[in-house]
């Protein structure tokens, strides 16, 4: 009898896809259309299509900390559907649908103008406007159509359960308002709408209103559905509708966003991508409390993700520090308090590991979800090391650093004594858990590491990235152990095991043919998968590479078959599973690509780093200066214009964050010795490069750099002038 091995796409033999976490995960259907629009604010969002309405068994509606409370939000007139005139959002919480009616008997086609107006704030808020052109006065129904059926978000994108023999409704009499309940074990959850208007009527979960409008007459009816207060809820923005939506409330974004960098740029739209960036990751904060203290941490995007990760959360911050260390210091207070300490087989959790993400529905509180919080990434730990030295490297924060000690210390021991499961220098992963991911990389798709003939590889899986970042991370806490840490003796050990890891690496991953390229990983029997992927590119970033083979890796990452002339794509064209709308198989990731970017400026390929710079911002123009999680590998030459993936969270934090990562890629911009240092090589396309507000060390910085020159001061008021500029050596602290 064959024995069933253990894969990623089917970690657990013996049990069934259907059985898995994994299953049926549905992309996003036509129901809700190219121009479906979204309002958020940290952990709750309202997802509508371009009319603004919910249609029921869709994947829209407002869902609050992991839980839908409405799953139906539909408007009509006289029982049919409104047509778009246009729909846009105002800020990442607000949004505008101007609307008009079909024809219908006795009403002509734009006889009434109507606007909804809504915003995401301590509630869900909206105001439906009308006004009727009709010379005569007319009766119409104004019928709001409403739905909750309380699915946990993991269900939204795969199956919802029918919930509804645990629904209660206690709608009041007068119109004012409906009321759903939901009660199954300890979970609960209500959804009350409330109308400053009562409804004429209420038929079934249907609000009723009939109207009768003379010439001109203009009427609204607010609408608000409160929610409650959870994990990750930022401060809201308050006030009456129309005073949110023309910026006449006040914000705290604004307050948040004053102190941010700003860029400018004599090239448009690298200027206006940098703003919609940092516009994007304020709408992806979450609000936490930890030990007493208030911290701002990104969510990981929309809307799939609007929680707390691990991995997606330490790329965002660390590509966000030259912007301001908020976020990287918010990310590591906030996962260290969540640092695993004992090991569970559900929630693959051990003891210093860091989490993969955390969520707050039913399924996880039942206890059906592992996700309370989940483990399953075998490189977050790493990745909190590494961000915990570039927070150190650009403030100087001795003080945190001490204080997060014990779990660096424990994270250390995660990566030898749990990460590296048989005891051969390498961190693998294999997942133990029925609900666990098979892969545990940043590729956790279930066929993200694959060979190159398509075979699927067995568990437990040791990729690149994972080592490379493991050298990385044992390096850079050499040097917090050398300095703040104060330990000497266990600086020169990292050091020596760093060194060893390096030779072995090189030995073990490196392939000859092909024209030299790094496998992917080693597999359970330590065969090489070897596939040509995109993870070369991290490996340039952790610096494990020697500079003798950074000619080859670049050759290989710049090759037609792997740079789709928008990016470096997952997985080579010449890979039987290469598929140009493949998760991991072949589409171009921003934030991978801006990794990618630092690496190979890091080892001096500027040229090539910029090609990558220039692509991603000719990107982010045709999307209206926003990045996308990912975008189909499709070559660029053949189709003329940029395609997303079909499934891409927009805004996407990692997404947001490239924009500011390329640009210190382009600046050359790095903390040395208590003062920001430049070595610029910015494109001709871009001009001039201007930023202001840049915080290291506790002071504000101003960067200017045009071509290969530049300089940085210290900001008037803030101690005078400072100037410094970096000439680096291929292998140095460049940017990373």
């Amino acid at each position: 009898m064959t024995t069933v091995r253990a894969t990623p796409a089917h970690p657990i033999p013996g049990l069934s896809a259907a059985d898995t976490q994994s299953a049926d995960q549905r992309a996003i259907p036509p129901e809700l259309g190219p121009n479906s629009l979204a309002v958020l604010s940290g952990p709750t969002f309202m997802y509508s299509n371009a009319c603004g309405d919910v249609p029921t068994g869709s994947i829209g509606g407002l869902v609050h900390l992991d839980t839908r409370l409405i799953s139906g939000w539909s408007l009509t007139i006289n029982g049919s559907a409104l047509l778009v005139l246009r729909a846009k959002t105002i800020e990442h919480y607000s949004a505008q649908y101007v609307l008009t009616n079909p024809e219908l008997p006795g009403l002509p086609p734009n006889t009434l103008g109507l606007r909804r107006l809504r915003y995401v704030g301590d509630g869900f808020h909206e105001r439906v406007e009308l006004v009727s052109y009709r010379l005569e006065p007319i009766r119409v129904e104004l019928r709001l159509a409403v739905a909750a059926d309380f699915a946990d978000l993991f269900e939204v994108k795969s199956r919802v359960r029918d919930r509804s023999a645990e629904i209660s409704r206690d709608h009041a009499a007068d119109g004012s308002e409906l009321c759903f309940s939901y009660q199954r074990g300890d979970f609960s959850a209500q959804t009350r709408v409330c109308c400053a208007k009562p409804a004429d009527r209420i038929e079934g979960d249907d609000l009723v209103w009939e109207l009768e409008l003379g010439p001109r007459e203009e009427w609204h009816v607010d609408l608000d559905v409160p929610l409650p207060s959870g994990m990750g809820v930022v401060e809201p923005v308050r006030g009456d509708i129309a005073d949110v939506i023309h910026g006449r409330a006040d914000d705290p974004l604004r307050r948040w966003v004053e102190d941010r960098a700003v860029l400018r740029s004599d090239n448009a739209a690298l200027e206006r991508t940098a703003r919609q960036s940092r516009n994007d990751l304020a709408a992806l904060r979450l609000d936490l409390e930890v030990k007493g203290q208030r911290i701002m941490l990104p969510g990981a995007g929309l809307p799939w993700f609007l929680a707390v990760f691990g991995r997606d959360t330490l790329i965002t911050a660390y590509q966000t520090l030259v912007a301001g260390p908020a976020l990287a210091k918010g990310a590591l207070l906030a996962l260290a308090r969540l640092q695993g300490d004992t090991c569970d087989d559900f929630t693959d959790e051990e003891p210093g590991k860091i989490l993969h993400e955390v969520r707050s529905g039913e399924l996880t509180r039942s206890g059906e979800k592992p996700f309370g919080p989940y483990y399953g990434s075998a490189d977050a730990t790493q990745l909190w090391l590494i961000l915990l030295s570039e927070y150190w490297r650009w403030t100087g924060d001795d003080e945190t650093v001490r204080h997060l000690r014990d779990n660096a210390m424990a994270a250390l021991r995660w990566i030898d004594e749990y990460g590296d499961r048989d005891g051969d220098g390498y961190v693998e992963y294999a997942t133990r858990s029925p609900e666990g991911l098979g892969n545990q990389c940043w590729r956790d798709s279930p066929d993200g590491v694959c060979f190159a003939d398509g075979r699927m590889p067995v568990l437990p899986l040791a990729t690149c990235d994972l080592q490379g970042y493991t050298y990385d991370a044992k390096l850079r806490l050499a040097e917090l152990f050398d300095g703040p840490l104060d330990n000497r003796t266990l600086a020169r050990r990292l050091r020596d095991e760093a060194n060893t890891l390096y030779e072995r690496f090189n030995h073990d991953f490196w392939i000859e043919e092909r024209g030299g390229y790094y496998a992917v990983a080693l597999d359970g029997d330590k065969n090489r998968v070897d596939s040509k992927t995109s993870n070369m590119g991290h490996l340039l970033w952790s610096g494990i590479v020697p500079p003798e083979r950074a000619d080859a890796v670049v050759r290989q990452l710049m090759s037609p078959d792997m740079f789709s002339g928008w990016g470096i794509r997952t997985l080579s064209r010449e890979e039987r599973l290469y598929n140009a709308l493949g998760y991991h198989l072949g589409t171009v990731w921003p934030h991978d690509n801006s990794i990618a970017a630092l690496g190979l400026a890091r080892y001096g390929y500027r040229a090539e780093s910029n090609q990558i710079s220039l692509a991603m911002i000719e990107a982010a123009d045709q999307f209206g200066y926003r990045l996308p999680e990912a975008l189909s590998g499709f070559d660029r030459e053949r189709l003329l214009f940029a395609v997303p993936f079909p499934t891409a969270c927009s805004p996407q934090a990692w997404a947001a964050g490239t924009p500011l990562a390329l640009i210190r890629a382009m600046l050359g911009v790095n903390p040395v010795d208590g003062r920001l240092v430049l070595d610029p090589d910015v494109p001709q396309e871009l001009g001039r490069i201007t930023a202001e507000r840049v915080r290291a060390f506790g002071q504000q910085w101003e960067l200017e750099a045009t071509g290969r020159s530049g300089h940085v001061r210290l900001s008037q008021g803030e101690g005078g002038s400072r100037v410094g500029r970096l000439s680096r050596a291929p292998t140095g602290n460049g940017p990373q």
